[in-house]
């Protein structure tokens, strides 16, 4: 699918093209690119009448992931020939982060009510392109008075003017009843630019009743509405950290528990099927190609647990799968799946299914990175019944002030009761009366996404999705509960000036 091209720069070899392309970013998701060159000799629209020059392939991912949101790859296509590179750069628009803290109050508004005064509340307006509006704000009511003041409340700029300053906001000002039917005391409308000028003269408004106005000569209005307040906050995205430097740090760990089934049947979910990845595969590879784009060496430690290991077959529930227990590192998920293989040639599937050895395996490290500068994502890739469940809640409990997130796959026909449990979406985690700080843990079972056709590609795409698709909120939780801000990015990319060499 064709999503644009950029303008044509003639006679040159060091093109900078000025077109920018706005595409929704989305984390949890694998956003495949890829761009074509060409080197235009005509007006026809039709790219077959062009000289190509090349291609680069990469994802959305790979560009924000990368230093500084800056992307250099070597553009391929014509074999045996060196085709240039391609420089891709990402910027986040953030004309519609803002935040505002607004606070309003009223003088001397009719009155509406036949025994008391009035109860007045302020509904808020944003106008749309075709001339109508859409309600994006209401306040409290304020009980018994024509001299209102409510409470300060915050909206984003988006809600409110689509982060169109000079958009109109309209509002209105209402008479609460019990019954629905509230009564219309008077409007009038400002603009985003009008009220960011704070508190002063010019945010001091009439409210005005169109029909009495019509019927009265001596109407001036219904009272007034002040503006008390204007603060404006930027809210800070997943991105800011990202472009500021922070990396995402991946860990795998594989559960080896006999009750997976011999790995040589074809019935074991750890099979090793020559044709086809089995479930353990599937879940590896599709939540890992994600996150490495995040991650600045590549290198993911992988641990398994529940096996007995050679040579003396002591049980362990975290091992590391290259056989290297000072250096569990694979290089990329490549590495990671290669290593899964071998250890499954040379270990002994037994138990029980413990999980808080591989957690807090993670937490050591999460411990001592609490700047900012890291994040720790565990993936859990287990066929179920889990054995240590009061241990594994208190890794939980202690981890949720770490900056770290759980993700769990459950594979497999088993019940996942317990790993319901853990993932604290309904009933945040606790362990002896201590509550998890902050929800870290997400699991979902992977029969779920097997594709009845057999079209596995698409089903690890929504898996990936929605086991990721919690991580950003849960980074951000982590950042703000300890008040770290983002790094400021690095300066952006200017582009070498190319000296033309004359010859003498």
């Amino acid at each position: 699918l064709q999503f644009g091209r950029t303008e044509v720069i003639d006679n040159t070899l060091n093109p900078d093209f000025v077109r920018k392309f706005i595409l929704d970013y989305f984390f949890e998701e694998r956003e495949n690119l890829r761009f074509d060159l060409y080197d235009v000799d005509s007006k026809s629209p039709n790219l077959s009448k062009h000289d190509f020059l090349g291609q680069v392939f990469c994802t959305l991912g790979e560009i924000v992931g990368s230093q500084g949101s800056h992307l250099e790859k070597p553009i391929l296509g014509i074999p045996g020939k060196k085709c240039g590179t391609i420089i891709l750069t990402a910027e986040e628009l953030n004309c519609c982060r803002d935040a505002v803290l607004m606070q309003f109050c009223a003088n001397k508004l009719d009155k509406k009510d036949f025994f008391g005064k009035s109860d007045p509340f302020l509904v808020f307006y944003r106008s749309n392109e075709d001339g109508s509006f859409t309600i994006c704000h209401k306040t409290e009511v304020v009980k018994n008075t024509l001299n209102p003041v409510w409470q300060a409340f915050k909206i984003s700029v988006r809600a409110l003017c689509n982060g169109d300053y000079d958009r109109t906001i309209k509002l209105e000002v209402y008479d609460w009843d019990r019954d629905g039917s509230h009564d219309f005391i008077g409007e009038f409308t400002t603009s985003y630019r009008e009220l960011s000028r704070g508190q002063s003269q010019f945010n001091v408004y009439e409210v005005v009743n169109p029909k009495k106005k019509g019927k009265k000569k001596k109407y001036t209005n219904s009272g007034t509405v002040t503006l008390l307040s204007f603060l404006v906050e930027t809210e800070v995205s997943f991105l800011d950290y990202i472009k500021g430097g922070t990396q995402i740090n991946f860990t795998v760990a594989i559960d080896f528990t006999a009750s997976n089934g011999n790995p040589a049947q074809p019935t074991s979910l750890h099979y090793m099927n020559p044709y086809q990845l089995n479930a353990y595969g599937m879940a590896l590879k599709a939540v890992g190609e994600i996150v490495q784009d995040y991650d600045s060496d590549k290198m993911f430690p992988a641990l398994g647990f529940g096996a007995k290991l050679p040579p003396d077959g002591r049980i362990s529930h975290e091992f590391a799968l290259n056989g290297n227990p000072q250096n569990p590192y694979c290089d990329g998920i490549e590495g990671v799946m290669e290593a899964y293989y071998r250890s499954l040639k040379s270990v002994q599937l037994y138990g029980p299914t413990n999980f808080a050895p591989v957690i807090n395996h993670v937490a050591r490290y999460a411990s001592s990175v609490k700047d900012g500068s890291q994040y720790f994502v565990l993936l859990i890739v287990t066929d179920g019944v889990i054995s240590d469940m009061a241990q594994t809640k208190e890794s939980i409990v202690n981890a949720s002030k770490l900056p770290m997130s759980i993700i769990i796959v459950g594979v497999g026909p088993a019940e996942f009761d317990a790993m319901v449990e853990l993932d604290g979406d309904d009933v945040r985690v606790s362990s002896r009366g201590k509550y998890a700080e902050r929800d870290i843990v997400q699991f979902v079972p992977f029969r779920d996404y097997i594709d009845r056709s057999g079209n596995h590609i698409l089903s690890m795409a929504r898996l990936a999705k929605d086991v990721l698709a919690e991580i950003p909120e849960q980074f951000l939780s982590y950042m703000r509960a300890h008040g770290i801000k983002p790094s400021p990015a690095p300066p952006p990319y200017t582009p070498p000036t190319h000296v033309l060499q004359t010859q003498i």
